[in-house]
């Protein structure tokens, strides 16, 4: 069903010509908020803005501009901001295409990231991947989320409140710090997924099988998705740590950090994908030898009927010459006998410890 839904969104852009800004993903009703931000180590400026046209112009001085969008499901929007700053319409489209792998790219004056926001839905127990753009020059940050809840009230807070180094450093610091709120971000969830698999393994022997399967084959496959969200980060984090241009190199001890970060969480991920194989292996056991206990059972109890049926075989034949048939006490003497038989196999069986 997620294979569907993934073919359907890339459909919806089928046949357009390269750069067309469609977005792909949930369609949602919210309107688009525009967060800007202007400061340096002594001033600061925030403001919210629905319309790109209200949008100030580069101001022209030493201090970083920070442009967040919440909401890239009216394309309207981003074409205006792409035309008001001068983006690639090939960059506009990356934007509206949640389904992007992540990945980062070097243009003329200015790099663009793409990334995933990974979240916890508490009442599904889902992993929601949100898509996340970066674009950053110079002097000036555009960040693009698909939609959902802030993600960075900490980080503007810092700088409202001028903690930290993040007023006195650029814009590459500025970089640094989305990423690194969003590989945080990863930990909370991967905490919640360590939960549900711990509970699993506690339980996995005292549940229904097919409940078992159903639980493990859904952590899979939410350990596939976070795994094909994370992995690119290394190699992107990478890229951007080595660029010239835009990394001062005071701000790649930071990213370094984050790649460190990010490195134990793709290590998280994989021991979770191990964790999930071997309970899998578990629940496969533990069901084949519950099936060999009951096929145990029922061996025991048909071998011990056989000779059984063959004394009642014997003696339903009613010949006339029969022995004991003229004897009052015959029928209780065989039914004593088939007793007796029956004890002797199952004591038998009890020494030699099958049952």
């Amino acid at each position: 069903m997620m294979i569907d839904r993934i073919f359907q969104e890339f459909s919806r852009k089928s046949g357009m010509p390269p750069g067309s800004v469609v977005p792909v993903g949930e369609k949602r009703d919210q309107p688009t908020t525009i967060r800007y931000f202007h400061y340096s180590e002594k001033d600061y400026t925030e403001q919210e803005y629905q319309k790109v046209t209200e949008l100030p112009d580069d101001p022209g001085v030493e201090a970083v501009t920070w442009v967040h969008v919440n909401g890239i499901h009216h394309p309207s929007i981003l074409e205006e901001l792409g035309t008001k700053f001068n983006f690639h319409f090939l960059v506009l489209e990356d934007i509206a295409n949640t389904g992007h792998r992540p990945k980062l790219d070097d243009w003329d004056d200015y790099l663009f990231l793409i990334t995933k926001v990974l979240t916890y839905n508490e009442k599904t127990s889902l992993v929601m991947p949100g898509h996340f753009c970066i674009i950053c020059s110079e002097n000036r940050v555009f960040s693009f989320q698909e939609s959902g809840p802030d993600l960075f009230p900490l980080l503007r807070e810092r700088i409202r409140n001028g903690k930290g180094r993040i007023r006195g450093k650029k814009a590459d610091y500025l970089v640094y710090a989305l990423l690194d709120t969003i590989v945080d971000g990863y930990f909370s969830m991967l905490e919640k997924i360590g939960d549900r698999i711990e509970e699993l393994e506690e339980s996995i022997l005292d549940e229904n099988t097919d409940e078992a399967f159903h639980k493990i084959h859904v952590l899979k496959r939410e350990s596939t998705v976070i795994r094909k969200s994370i992995w690119p980060l290394r190699d992107i984090i990478s890229r951007l740590e080595k660029n010239d241009w835009f990394i001062e190199d005071n701000t790649r001890y930071y990213l370094r950090d984050v790649y460190d970060h990010a490195i134990q969480s793709i290590d998280i991920v994989e021991t979770f994908r191990d964790m999930l194989s071997s309970l899998h292996e578990v629940s496969l056991s533990f069901n084949s030898n519950r099936m060999n206990e009951i096929m145990k059972v029922l061996t025991i109890i048909a071998t011990i009927f056989i000779p059984l049926t063959f004394i009642v075989g014997v003696y339903g034949m009613n010949f006339h010459y029969m022995p004991e048939l003229e004897w009052r006490w015959g029928y209780f003497v065989v039914l004593f006998i088939m007793f007796l038989i029956a004890s002797l196999m199952g004591c038998y069986f009890k020494v030699k410890k099958w049952f």
